[in-house]
């Protein structure tokens, strides 16, 4: 809709469209791109991916034929389902895109012994994390990161979405003076309990405009899978999970993080091994490691910005 709108008609009629994902044949977000589509009439359509979505299956290739335009489909397919992961483990799986990022020192801690965390990497860092907050469609936190730092996690400047702010808080601990609960009617806030929630806490956090959210579970690990569900069911298509420690190690344990973000500062304090990335079980054997691939390595100020795509195939073969 973007693309069209930003040209002129004389220049669509007769043209070639490319677009990643097949044109949509229903309304959504927007009116049905077909008919957009039809009503410029241009001469060919080269579509990188026929949309799994069973609302949508081909629907929309074959009307722009009906139509006499020609279409193309499967042009560089590869480089289309690498740019429309989440989308697709949406679609397939039932589940959001996970993104895991962290900050921490060279000696790999991020907090000192105190728990003091700001802050660790530098302004141009903080900056480029935001951009990534500004594109995702939710953004969670454990419990003992939201009482420790009392985040606001919101993105800033702003970006093109408007963050769902969630709390792993199996016990709805969240204070109402958290900036998350005071700023609820501003941005959306989720909280996410267990069966045992007190149910006076859970009252509070919903008088003060925050949304609670029971998964029955006992188990924290299947609470967040039953989260990462039901963010899916309300079409969320990925998260940024922003630590803990303890939220990063159960992400990893389950094996449910697709993508890593990791901002190294040039710093150093040592101290308590409470505060490193991944507190979960792990691994037993460094052989069954989780790897990068479509590694990036780059430098942000006087930081290293790593940033990686998950491959769990190994270690899903050894039966871990």
């Amino acid at each position: 809709v973007q693309a069209i709108r930003s040209v002129s008609s004389d220049l669509l009629a007769g043209s070639t469209v490319y677009v990643t994902l097949e044109p949509c044949t229903h309304f959504g977000k927007t009116p049905p791109c077909v008919d957009l589509l039809l009503k410029h009439q241009p001469k060919r359509v080269v579509v990188g991916l026929e949309d799994p979505n069973p609302v949508v299956a081909g629907q929309g290739i074959a009307k722009l034929r009906e139509h006499g335009i020609l279409v193309d489909v499967g042009v560089e397919k590869a480089a289309c389902e690498r740019l429309l992961r989440p989308y697709l483990k949406h679609m397939h799986k039932g589940l959001p895109w996970v993104i895991a990022k962290w900050a921490m020192t060279l000696d790999g801690r991020m907090a000192t012994f105190s728990g003091d965390s700001k802050w660790i990497t530098s302004d141009a860092s903080r900056l480029h994390a935001h951009m990534t907050r500004g594109r995702v469609d939710s953004i969670c936190v454990g419990i003992e990161t939201a009482l420790r730092d009392d985040p606001l996690l919101t993105a800033r400047p702003a970006g093109s979405r408007i963050a769902s702010r969630i709390v792993m808080d199996s016990l709805a601990r969240l204070p109402v003076s958290s900036q998350l609960v005071q700023t609820s009617q501003d941005f959306p806030t989720l909280i996410c309990c267990g069966p045992d929630a007190p149910t006076a806490n859970v009252h509070q956090l919903r008088e003060h405009g925050c949304e609670v959210w029971i998964e029955k579970s006992a188990s924290a690990e299947k609470r967040l899978v039953g989260l990462l569900r039901e963010l899916s069911r309300r079409g969320h298509t990925n998260i940024l999970f922003d630590g803990g420690p303890r939220l990063l190690g159960s992400l990893f344990d389950q094996k449910l993080i697709d993508e890593i973000h990791i901002y190294i500062a040039s710093k150093m304090v040592g101290g308590d091994p409470r505060f490193v990335p991944n507190t979960g079980r792990g691994l037993s054997q460094i052989r069954m490691a989780m790897k990068l691939r479509e590694s990036e390595y780059r430098a942000i100020d006087e930081d290293f910005f790593v940033r990686g795509i998950c491959d769990w195939t190994e270690a899903l073969e050894l039966g871990e």
